[in-house]
């Protein structure tokens, strides 16, 4: 099993989940509102801390995890669906998935995503 993380622009979100929508066996997605800088360093919000203002730009981490012949089709998917071209448009993360339990059915493994 594989875990893909996707960090994106959150108006590519939708155009993103359609089409994940339309990948065959697809168990699901978590989306989060997030905010943090890359190399650029941001620029657009503003935040205090104890330690200085820090730059912060908004995102969007998308997080799957699915079958390992999922995962190829599911990050081209998010690759071709979150390109500007721009810098910022984001990065995708695959890591290996040791297990997963429904917590509902105590369902172990592959069969539990």
């Amino acid at each position: 099993m594989k875990e893909i993380k996707a960090i994106i622009q959150p108006f590519m979100l939708t155009r993103v989940v359609t089409a994940l929508h339309k990948i065959e066996g697809l168990p699901g997605i978590t989306i989060s509102e997030i905010k943090g800088f890359g190399k650029t360093r941001g620029g657009k919000e503003k935040e205090l801390s104890d330690e200085g203002i820090y730059d912060f730009v908004p995102k969007n981490k998308i997080e799957i995890v699915v079958q390992d012949e999922l995962a190829e089709t599911v990050v081209n998917s998010i690759q071709e669906n979150a390109h500007t071209g721009n810098p910022g448009d984001g990065k995708i993360f695959v890591t290996e998935v040791v297990n997963v339990v429904k917590i509902r059915t105590n369902e172990r493994g592959e069969g539990a995503i």
